[in-house]
């Protein structure tokens, strides 16, 4: 350890400073906001205000109701899973491996549409009556992760 290889720990130090106390705090006089104008005094525009011209945000249509809580999970119908051989695992992984599925979002449900062979273990988010059932009268198990 030397005196040039010295440095404070991380985090340990803040670039906080008391804007507009003084010309000796170096950032006193105008606080940098410069001389005159709105942006320069208390209650300038908020963030979007475009002069009293229509702003983007409302200018722009909107159609339907989003709501932000909905989850988007993907369907995978039971004939895919021909593509796996007798007694494998399938997981979300295996199933993206196999390029059945490209990205999961927020999760995968089995849907019970198509023809099942094979006696697999099935670990998905979800899975409709209908693949439980194909999936476990030949023997498999549908878990839900």
């Amino acid at each position: 350890m030397e005196l040039s290889n010295l440095h404070p720990a991380e985090g340990s130090k803040h670039n906080d400073f008391r804007k507009g106390r003084g010309h000796g705090s170096g950032n006193g006089k105008t606080a940098g906001k410069g001389h005159k104008g709105q942006k320069a005094r208390s209650g300038a525009p908020r963030p979007g205000f475009e002069g009293g011209q229509m702003p983007l945000y409302r200018r722009i249509p909107k159609r339907g109701f989003q709501n932000r809580n909905t989850l988007e999970i993907i369907g995978i119908n039971l004939g895919r899973l021909e593509a796996f051989e007798d007694g494998d695992q399938v997981t979300i992984e295996t199933l993206m491996e196999k390029g059945i599925v490209k990205n999961p979002r927020d999760g995968v449900k089995i849907l019970g549409n198509g023809k099942l062979t094979k006696k697999l273990t099935v670990q998905a988010n979800a899975f409709s009556a209908s693949a439980k059932e194909k999936i476990e009268a030949l023997g498999g198990t549908a878990e839900v992760i």
